[in-house]
């Protein structure tokens, strides 16, 4: 009777949630490194199969390195991430929140932490429909202790895409930005009347979400098929390939590490100073696309054996004259795409360049650098001073599209496509 009452409570606080978008964040400090992907996948996005035996592998470390109990619960959301107006009853089959009972006190490491793991979603605790989910771990069993969150999508595939990226036909952007062309043919399953009201479509770059295409129209659409082919909706800068840092071992300094300083409890790293790439000629190389891997080059395990840094990141700008107007951020998994004061790099008028700090696991991370227009109410992150547009980027993007019933109350995930710039392109494998 007990965890009935609780689960009805937590189900009534989570659909009253109000509007606010749920995003990727930490809530404690002492939260570090947590990661959702698919099993045995950490470059994958986190997207389930509904009703199917699709697993994905939750980590954190708390560096407390005591044991806590942490549980985790799911919250149904929109295709703009707004919480549904729906009892947690409505999306969750089996308990309500499940409790996370794998863990491992770090070993070998310097830093002292505790590290937790868990195969999402558990048979006593899944996702019951399709749509876009927020993983929510909390401590002793109360909500309102918030650690961190975690997005992640269920599926229900009654949609097929297809799609191609194209250069802009505008000569303003032919060179610079990427055009993402796509056919959408919906299942004899979904009873569509009005396609603008019941079909959303969105469109993400390098899993990214900032600065991800929402709501965009069809040109036309002919019974279960959809086109979208209009330039004012699916083109997007190109940006270029990511920056590296190699951390997979600490004794070893790689190519992009200045120097180290190594403490009887601790290391400090300090990468070379990056500088604008705008007016750089493109480069093909292969990376991440914006993404990490916790992984060692020695003969330890990654998620409890690897060791953290404190990683310096300094980036100079063009005559050492700060940006105008302007906020420059560290950009990447590494900080969970988030533009917030955890990215924001400060200039030091002693160095005169920018620095940020990170507290990072051993692995293999990409970043890049964005500023903000402090006068844009729209926060848009610009690659335009940092590291410039180019249209032979490689990029993936995967499409989303999403289907509401005419008397439903939750947006539900219908399909998903993928596509990559390099696909089709001639000469390129």
């Amino acid at each position: 009777m007990k965890n009935i009452l609780i689960s009805v409570i937590t189900g009534l606080v989570f659909s009253l949630a109000g509007k606010a978008q749920l995003a990727d964040a930490i809530y404690y400090p002492n939260i570090k490194t947590a990661q959702l992907f698919p099993a045995g996948n950490q470059l994958g996005y986190p997207i389930l199969s509904l009703n199917s035996s699709d697993r994905l592998e939750l980590h954190f470390d708390d560096l407390d390195a005591n044991v806590k109990n942490y549980s985790y619960t799911y919250q149904l959301c929109n295709a703009d991430w707004t919480p549904v107006m729906l009892s947690s009853f409505d999306f969750i089959k089996g308990f309500s929140y499940q409790r996370i009972n794998t863990y491992r006190i770090s070993s070998v490491a310097f830093t002292r932490y505790t590290h937790y793991s868990a195969v999402v979603p558990d048979n006593n605790c899944a996702p019951s429909r399709s749509g876009n989910y927020i993983l929510k771990v909390f401590l002793n069993g109360d909500t309102s202790k918030l650690a961190f969150t975690k997005r992640f999508m269920v599926v229900d595939n009654q949609a097929t895409i297809t799609a191609q990226i194209q250069q802009p036909f505008n000569g303003e952007i032919f060179r610079t930005w990427q055009k993402i062309p796509f056919q959408v043919t919906l299942s004899d399953r979904l009873q569509v009347m009005n396609h603008l009201q019941q079909v959303k479509v969105v469109i993400m770059q390098n899993n990214r979400w900032d600065n991800a295409l929402v709501n965009v129209r069809p040109t036309f659409f002919s019974g279960r098929k959809l086109d979208f082919n209009t330039e004012d909706q699916i083109v997007m800068p190109g940006g270029k390939e990511w920056r590296w840092l190699d951390l997979r071992s600490f004794r070893l300094q790689s190519d992009r590490v200045a120097k180290a300083n190594y403490n009887t409890r601790s290391t400090e790293i300090f990468v070379k100073p990056d500088v604008d790439r705008s007016q750089q000629r493109f480069v093909y190389y292969r990376d991440i696309n914006g993404m990490y891997t916790i992984e060692t080059t020695e003969s330890l395990n990654p998620y409890w054996q690897t060791d953290y840094a404190t990683v310096h990141f300094t980036y100079i700008p063009p005559d050492n004259v700060p940006f105008a107007n302007r906020d420059i951020y560290l950009i990447g998994q590494l900080t969970n795409y988030n533009l917030n004061d955890s990215a924001k790099m400060t200039f030091n008028n002693e160095t005169r360049a920018y620095e940020r700090t990170l507290f990072l696991k051993q692995g293999y991370y990409n970043y890049n650098y964005v500023t903000i227009d402090r006068n844009d109410k729209k926060r848009a992150a610009s690659y335009e001073y940092t590291e410039g547009n180019f249209w032979d980027t490689e990029n993936m993007y995967t499409i989303l599209v999403y289907y509401r019933a005419l008397a439903g109350r939750a947006d539900e995930l219908v399909g998903v496509g993928y596509v990559s710039s390099l696909h089709g392109r001639q000469g390129i494998q």
